[in-house]
């Protein structure tokens, strides 16, 4: 991928930026209005329960966060992450007008480094963000360290249909339309490209849960979501060993 002669972590961010106050509209859009119900699904292979506190990473504009807050209630809470500026300002507005702000806090920082002490957090969430990251693998150890024992690290991005034609169909899409989408509707076109090509290069689901496990994740799988063109993908932080 071209990153236009910049880090692949700037160059991330300042696409965000730009296209942050687009972002949601895109999303709705490229997903035909899927994309709440995916939300939920990930926030269901989490174990988000009532009181829980739990970390959602490159929480981007805000709205897996939300979908925690409604689960963990006023008793619970969700720090979100992301190092996006404008994507965090549009957070703030999203989580100012739904009634669990309280329950929600975030935060300016980087996932390759979170700034938070080991065994922190009951769950973590990471929504269409690991693809972004420099280093697959240290993002998934990050959240790893910073869940308590027994607790889910969950993804949720764009995964690699197999079905045969589908799958044809699904890339062309994804290739010819949704920058073509971008540019009219977010003026940023090369963003888009940016989006395909990461989701071309990104691990398939079957290979992303292998990586969960290589990173110290039990009880690793997934779940194909709209036809594999989504997937969930999910592990376990191993249980404390009895007397520690």
């Amino acid at each position: 991928m071209d990153f236009a002669g910049k880090d692949k972590a700037t160059y991330v961010r300042d696409m965000f930026n730009t296209i942050a106050r687009r972002y949601d509209l895109m999303n709705t859009l490229m997903s035909l209005g899927m994309d709440k119900h995916w939300r939920k699904v990930a926030v269901y292979y989490a174990k988000a329960k009532p009181g829980a506190n739990m970390l959602d990473v490159c929480c981007g504009t805000g709205q897996l966060s939300l979908e925690l807050a409604k689960t963990v209630g006023p008793k619970g809470k969700v720090t979100g992450v992301d190092f996006s500026e404008k994507m965090l300002a549009e957070a703030k507005i999203l989580v100012q007008h739904n009634s669990p702000a309280q329950n929600i806090t975030l935060l300016q920082g980087d996932a390759m480094a979170l700034p938070f002490a080991d065994n922190s957090f009951d769950g973590a969430t990471v929504g269409w963000g690991l693809r972004n990251l420099p280093d697959l693998n240290r993002g998934i150890q990050e959240m790893t360290r910073v869940v308590k024992p027994g607790s889910w690290v969950v993804s949720l991005d764009m995964a690699k249909p197999s079905l045969p034609v589908f799958k044809q169909i699904y890339w062309l899409y994804f290739e010819r339309l949704v920058p073509a989408m971008g540019k009219l509707w977010a003026g940023k076109k090369s963003a888009y490209r940016y989006l395909h090509d990461s989701a071309r290069t990104f691990p398939s689901q079957d290979l992303l849960a292998r990586i969960f496990s290589e990173c110290g994740l039990t009880e690793t799988g997934y779940r194909n979501l709209a036809g594999g063109v989504v997937a969930v993908v999910y592990g376990r932080k191993p249980p404390a060993k009895e007397g520690k």
